[in-house]
């Protein structure tokens, strides 16, 4: 088995879109390790600590990225979990791995 991609959002503090994504990835998340599934690292990255990133993607925030697949702005539940679907499919979940830190 391959090793999982991380998924990483990159954000901002204060950002109300920002905390959609992040709760929309908990449930997710949380969803899929309730049902045994393999559920990715979560990284977040703040735009607002680097220069480059916030110059990139500050008209774009939040945005998520999970291997070569993103989206952008307005983060549901849903767009995640086609997200993680097309991305991971049904691959069982890693005991050891945890999935946020």
């Amino acid at each position: 088995m391959s090793p999982l991609p991380d998924l990483v959002l990159y954000a901002r503090p204060e950002c109300s879109l920002c905390e959609e994504a992040r709760e929309a990835i908990r449930l997710v998340i949380e969803d899929r390790a309730g049902r045994g599934l393999a559920v990715p690292h979560v990284v977040e990255h703040d735009i607002d600590a680097d220069d480059d990133l916030q110059r990139s993607l500050l008209d774009r925030i939040p945005v998520v990225v999970l291997g070569d697949r993103r989206v952008e702005l307005v983060v549901t539940v849903g767009k995640l979990r086609r997200l993680l679907a097309e991305v991971m499919g049904d691959q069982a979940m890693e005991p050891t791995r945890a999935p946020w830190t």
